[in-house]
């Protein structure tokens, strides 16, 4: 069972505009160095060592729209989200890839 959206990055930019940077969780599940280099304005960098903290302190009923390279992994991070109780929870297909191709920042 998909307890999860998944949705492009043009669904994304309008998540956006509809409630604001402050009104979202956006989370980067790539690796540090990757999100050093280039991420999503207003981006969390989620791994491991961060996650636990993220879902006891994040407010879950914001949407959290998850990415990542190519749009796999932040499927399961989403997933694991809306299990911990975050109430929508959004994977977004083609991942950081294809980010700049589709979202002006």
């Amino acid at each position: 069972m998909m307890n999860f959206n998944r949705i492009g990055w043009p669904e994304f930019q309008n998540m956006l505009s509809e409630y604001g940077a402050d009104g979202v969780h956006i989370v980067d599940v790539r690796d540090e160095q990757s999100y050093e280099a280039g991420h999503v304005e207003n981006a969390i960098h989620l791994s491991g060592s961060n996650v636990a903290s993220f879902v006891q302190s994040a407010d879950q009923a914001k949407p959290v729209l998850v990415y990542c390279y190519h749009g796999n992994s932040s499927q399961s991070a989403a997933a694991y989200l809306a299990e911990q109780g975050f109430e929508a929870t959004f994977s977004i297909d083609g991942g950081y890839e294809t980010f700049y191709d589709k979202v002006t920042v």
